[in-house]
C-alpha cells in the first residue's frame, strides 16, 4: 500500500495518521538545514517544503490539494510557512501564501509537486536561505539527506518538536520498479535500512543530494520505517515547470 505522508492528507483519506518525524533520524543543529520550511494549514504543521527564492517554496501537491488528491487546492490563505527555525512551534519568521500553483499533471503519487508564493519576501541569513535545484541524474548508490518534522513510527502518536534528519541512498530504475511495483521518469526512489525513512508530516520536505535540492517527499509504502524504499518527486525531471511557474 502507498501512504502519502502529509498529516492532513491522511486525516482526510483515512488511510493511516501517521503524526511524526523522520524515522531513526536524529535532532538537525542550527542553520543545518536553512532552507527547510514548516508548511501549516490553518496555523497546524502539516507539510514540509523548500525555500528556492525569497517568495516562492516547493512542496508537494498532495499536501495542498483537497483530499490529497487532483489539482484543486484549498484557498491560499489557509497556508503559512515556519523559516529559520528548528523547532516547529517557535522562533524563525513566519510569512503567509499568497499563490498555490499545483503540478497540472498530479495524478495518484507522480508529478507530486506544488510552488508556494508567499505574501512578503523572506530576508536570507544564516538560518534562512534557498536550495538551489539540482539538474542532474544522481549516481545509483549516492547517498541523500533528508528532513523534515514527520512521525517517528507509523501510527505514532505525536510530531517531534525539532527536525530531524536522516541518510537515504538512490536507487536505479530497475530497482525502484521492483520495490515500488511502478515506475515514472518523474519518480525518485529511496532506499534505507529498515526503521528509518520519512513519514508522515515529512511530505514535501527535501532530499538534499550536495547541497542541492534532488526530490521532495511523497509517499512511503506499507508504512513509515518498512524496507521498502520512499517515494520522491524527482525535481530534475520537472525543472521546467517549476521554473515557467516562478516566472509567472
Amino acid at each position: 500500500m502507498w501512504i502519502k505522508l502529509s498529516i492532513f492528507a491522511v486525516l482526510l483519506v483515512g488511510a493511516y495518521a501517521l503524526p511524526g518525524r523522520i524515522v531513526g533520524g536524529a535532532d538537525a543543529g542550527p542553520g543545518q538545514f536553512p532552507y527547510q520550511i514548516s508548511l501549516r494549514n490553518r496555523n497546524s504543521h502539516t507539510c514540509g517544503g523548500s525555500i528556492l527564492n525569497e517568495r516562492w517554496i516547493l512542496t508537494a501537491a498532495h499536501c495542498v490539494v483537497y483530499d490529497g488528491v487532483g489539482i484543486e487546492h484549498y484557498p491560499a490563505e489557509d497556508f503559512s510557512i515556519r523559516a529559520g527555525s528548528n523547532n516547529r512551534i517557535a522562533g524563525g519568521v513566519l510569512r503567509n501564501v499568497k499563490r498555490v500553483i499545483v503540478n497540472q499533471e498530479h495524478k495518484d503519487f507522480l508529478n507530486d509537486l506544488a510552488l508556494l508564493e508567499l505574501t512578503e519576501p523572506l530576508e536570507f541569513s544564516d538560518k534562512i536561505d534557498k536550495i538551489d535545484l539540482l539538474e542532474e541524474e544522481i549516481p545509483t548508490g549516492d547517498e541523500l539527506i533528508i528532513s523534515g518534522w514527520g512521525l517517528l513510527k507509523t501510527n505514532g502518536d505525536h510530531l517531534p518538536i525539532l527536525l530531524q534528519y536522516n541518510t537515504v541512498t538512490a536507487l536505479t530504475t530497475s530497482q525502484c520498479k521492483r520495490k515500488v511495483l511502478s515506475w515514472s521518469d518523474s519518480l525518485l526512489c529511496l532506499s534505507h535500512p529498515k526503521g528509518a525513512g520519512a513519514c508522515n508530516g515529512d511530505s514535501g520536505g527535501p532530499a538534499a543530494y550536495k547541497g542541492k535540492l534532488a526530490g521532495v517527499a511523497g509517499f512511503v509504502i506499507t508504512g513509515c520505517g518498512s524496507s521498502r524504499p520512499d517515494g520522491y518527486a524527482k525535481v530534475s525531471n520537472h525543472l521546467t515547470w517549476i521554473r515557467t511557474n516562478m516566472a509567472a
